[in-house]
């Protein structure tokens, strides 16, 4: 395991406080043709957004069939659709910023939000790839940007090997593109330490899950 590069940022900010993608996201190419873009500091006034959103959005816990018996989702979750309303503006202009700068080579816009909600340690993903959809068959790609304090975020070949680690918060920006959903995973371990809260934001294509 090994832990991803800090990367120097410019000091000028463009309007809503991100970062110009085209100077600041570096790639790092993986294997079987996934690829990572990390964009540290990428929203600079993220502390003010994350504490909007606890507010804002109608968080949800859910429960689902594990092992013969239903679970607690370790984690709060709240997905937008395709032209459902996002629960603030600046969410609008991300996801704009996003686009404009992937959809050459994306060859579309990114359409949802899902939005998970970290409450402390105890809260976490297991390893997954976000390959429901046109994902399970198809190159695309998933664009989180993390609010909040830091968390591991892991990835590995499909199948195990071994992991890569960023550290994921204050704005950062990590896209996961190219085959990553379907020959790579990821996750969000539990962690014993006290960790403060974190939001992820996830912004997907059409029919991406």
């Amino acid at each position: 395991m090994f832990a991803a590069p800090q990367i120097s940022l410019f000091e000028s900010l463009p309007v809503d406080g991100m970062q110009d993608l085209a100077a600041t996201v570096r790639r790092a190419q993986l294997s079987h043709g996934a690829w990572v873009d990390f964009a540290p500091g990428w929203l600079a006034n993220s502390a003010e957004l994350f504490a909007r959103l606890v507010d804002a959005v109608p968080w949800r816990a859910e429960r689902r069939a594990m092992y013969e018996r239903v679970v607690d989702v370790p984690r709060l979750t709240r997905f937008y659709e395709e032209g459902e309303s996002l629960p603030d503006p600046l969410l609008d202009t991300m996801r704009d910023a996003l686009t404009g700068h992937y959809r050459q080579e994306l060859g579309e816009p990114f359409t949802t939000a899902g939005l998970c909600y970290y409450r402390d340690g105890a809260d976490s993903v297991a390893w997954h790839g976000d390959n429901i959809g046109r994902s399970r068959s198809e190159d695309t790609m998933v664009a989180i940007v993390s609010l909040g304090d830091a968390r591991p975020l892991l990835l590995r070949p499909r199948g195990g090997g071994k992991s890569i680690r960023y550290n994921l918060g204050h704005g950062d920006l990590l896209v996961m593109g190219g085959s990553c959903q379907r020959t790579w995973e990821h996750c969000v371990p539990k962690s014993s330490r006290v960790i403060g809260p974190r939001i992820s934001v996830q912004f997907r294509p059409h029919n991406v899950r």
